[in-house]
């Protein structure tokens, strides 16, 4: 006898009819409108036009979604299970008719993206498409080129919000130093914060030219931004015989990262040693370094930084709207003065 027909002859109910399990679905679309609604009011009371209202909240909903002013990125972060089942198109349907129809967007102005697990050693930032659409964004109070086609990043990495909010706060006066800078968000900060000089520095000239554009951007592109293409490393070791110093720095290199324009590979966790101990060389005395990765495995070398204050700033340095707070490890370290 079913459970429909047990209920029609005692006029019972079971515990399971009074709490049926809710539809995960109906779970993701809750949440969605809810996150919504919040981070809308809380984006606009920051300044922001871009930030996540969904940041793989609920478990069988394995996705971020980022407004980016009106256009959408929804990044799908699949699990190896429902890869081999191939449930993954018929769930992206799903969640695409959601954030559609929740956040109001035409299904045109949604771009999504698959993050699945790379081989060790893949290069970072390697361009997906050709043409796709550049448009400008607003973020505490500046402005920012992105483009949501042509790679896996947009060109604004949203979870370093408060750190670039921390040396616009430090920059006045200063010289600041923009190392693996990608498209030079944070020497936009720096300038906009009074910066006296700025040097940026990155292997990619299509990031430069990026980090160029974003200045000028925001009326900043002066003689005293100096950018500069070159491997980061190897132009660090040259620094040492050269009297300038720089009261500010910011490095934020890639986990992983080979070119045919590199001498061998660099790798966060293997080179970080050479890496902090180049960085000290160019560090005035009272100098202020923001050092971060976005590698979970990082174990911080601290015979590499004896000499300097260190203070982890991880997880205080993750923005509100990213609720998974792994997304990456940032250290502010002060050099001695003498």
């Amino acid at each position: 006898m079913s459970v429909s027909q047990q209920q029609g002859r005692t006029g019972m109910t079971t515990p399971q009819d009074q709490h049926p399990p809710q539809n995960p679905g109906g779970m993701f679309e809750n949440r969605l409108r809810k996150n919504a609604r919040h981070f809308r009011k809380w984006a606009q009371a920051r300044g922001l036009t871009c930030f996540r209202i969904y940041d793989r909240d609920i478990p069988e909903y394995p996705y971020a979604v980022d407004l980016y002013g009106d256009r959408v990125l929804l990044v799908e972060y699949p699990r190896r299970r429902a890869l081999k089942s191939g449930a993954v198109e018929q769930q992206r349907e799903e969640v695409l008719a959601t954030v559609a129809q929740v956040l109001e967007t035409a299904p045109e102005r949604i771009h999504v993206k698959t993050h699945t697990p790379q081989p060790w050693g893949r290069q970072q930032y390697e361009r997906m498409g050709q043409g796709g659409e550049r448009f400008v964004v607003e973020e505490q109070g500046l402005k920012f080129w992105v483009n949501l086609g042509d790679y896996l990043d947009t060109g604004l990495f949203m979870d370093h919000r408060l750190t670039r909010a921390r040396v616009r706060e430090e920059a006045r006066g200063k010289r600041f130093l923009n190392l693996f800078a990608y498209t030079g968000a944070f020497t936009v900060y720096a300038a906009d914060g009074g910066a006296a000089r700025t040097v940026t520095v990155d292997l990619s000239n299509t990031y430069l030219d990026w980090a160029e554009e974003n200045l000028a951007l925001n009326g900043l592109a002066h003689a005293h931004h100096a950018l500069i293409r070159a491997d980061v490393p190897s132009w660090l070791e040259a620094q040492g015989d050269e009297p300038d110093r720089y009261e500010l720095i910011v490095c934020d290199p890639p986990s992983f990262s080979t070119s045919k324009r590199m001498s061998g590979s660099f790798n966060v966790q293997r080179d970080q040693s050479r890496l902090l101990r180049a960085l000290q060389t160019v560090l005035a005395p009272g100098g202020i370094l923001y050092f971060s990765t976005n590698f979970q495995g990082f174990t911080l070398d601290t015979a590499s930084v004896r000499g300097l204050e260190i203070e982890e700033l991880t997880p205080a340095s993750i923005p509100e709207d990213f609720q998974r707070k792994e997304i990456h490890r940032c250290w502010r370290m002060v050099a001695p003065r003498r």
